[in-house]
């Protein structure tokens, strides 16, 4: 199977070359690459032009349109028989393609999404990040660890699908708000089959601070909202629970200072959760000082993650 693999960049120069280095080592070779720029000021057309004889790769340029956009004038663009979209801050594991294309074939996938993982040599702050977004201590768990893969709900970061699959969908049509999600869900609803392929997973080398990550994380929240006006029933249980843990923190927090009996119940809850994301994440990273950070990454990404989809919530009601 011949691939196409379609990478936006907006102003990350520096992130794509990591990215390249990675597929350049890939031992399945039968792939093409297209950088989309997305109305960058700072280009990584040079960066690109160096990579000219190390891989099948070609540069496209757009005015500024957002991600999803940029993904769809990649994929138009392209010659595979199927396409395969990373984001531009990803490293792609050298054996990357060749399980992919034996698990399309063997399970005669249309479309697929797969895992983020932090790799041994990333930053404490950025493995406490992963833990933050893979963990079901966050409930970060449904971005790649189901039970039942067909309930996999790809993210722009790490999926494919079919020429065939794009040229009905027509890809993404929305530019940057869980454009991601809402394709996986029409793709879905159109009869093609999008699973989970656990073992296609890349690293996730985000170069986020910690304000930058809850910005991030509240702007998830409210993209979750913005799913459901194009799919009406996409929003399940899980997705209000960050809500529910910030407004019991609240509750608890209120309990304190007016020494209301629930204070006691509350202290037990979140006393123990915090207990558990420590001792997970230190025990997953083999770094008890990475299970601090991640604690106060996993209350963060919650917080933001349940103040966002609340605040948009409250917009869509009030525009009915």
């Amino acid at each position: 199977m011949f691939f196409s693999v379609v990478i936006p960049v907006f102003n990350r120069p520096m992130e794509i070359k990591e990215l390249l280095e990675s597929l350049v080592r890939q031992v399945y070779k039968n792939f093409e690459v297209l950088i989309v720029e997305d109305g960058s000021v700072i280009t990584c057309e040079e960066i690109v032009n160096s990579y000219q004889e190390k891989l099948n790769i070609r540069y496209l340029f757009q005015s500024n349109k957002g991600q999803g956009f940029a993904r769809n004038f990649g994929m138009r663009n392209a010659q595979g028989d199927y396409f395969v979209l990373f984001d531009s801050d990803c490293i792609v594991p050298p054996n990357y393609m060749g399980i992919l294309n034996h698990a399309l074939k063997e399970r005669r996938l249309d479309a697929h999404g797969g895992p983020d993982a932090a790799a041994e040599d990333f930053s404490v702050f950025q493995k406490a990040i992963n833990f933050s977004m893979t963990s079901w201590w966050t409930t970060g768990g449904i971005r790649g660890k189901l039970k039942t893969a067909s309930k996999y709900q790809a993210r722009g970061y790490n999926m494919g699908l079919s020429k065939a699959v794009f040229l009905e969908t027509k890809g993404f049509i929305d530019p940057n708000k869980g454009e991601d999600i809402e394709l996986s869900i029409r793709i879905k609803r159109l009869g093609y089959k999008l699973e989970l392929i656990k073992e296609a997973f890349v690293y996730h080398n985000r170069k986020n601070d910690f304000g930058s990550f809850l910005a991030q994380s509240f702007s998830f929240g409210r993209n979750r909202i913005n799913v459901s006006r194009y799919h009406q029933g996409s929003i399940k249980f899980v997705h209000f629970l960050p809500l529910a843990f910030l407004l019991g923190w609240l509750a608890w927090t209120i309990s304190f200072f007016l020494f209301l009996p629930g204070f006691y119940l509350g202290t037990v809850i979140f006393g123990l959760w915090t207990l558990g994301v420590f001792l997970s994440a230190s025990i997953q990273n083999r770094s008890l000082f990475t299970g601090i950070v991640t604690v106060f990454t996993s209350y963060g990404q919650l917080f933001s993650y349940g103040a966002g989809f609340s605040l948009e919530g409250f917009i869509k009601m009030l525009k009915g």
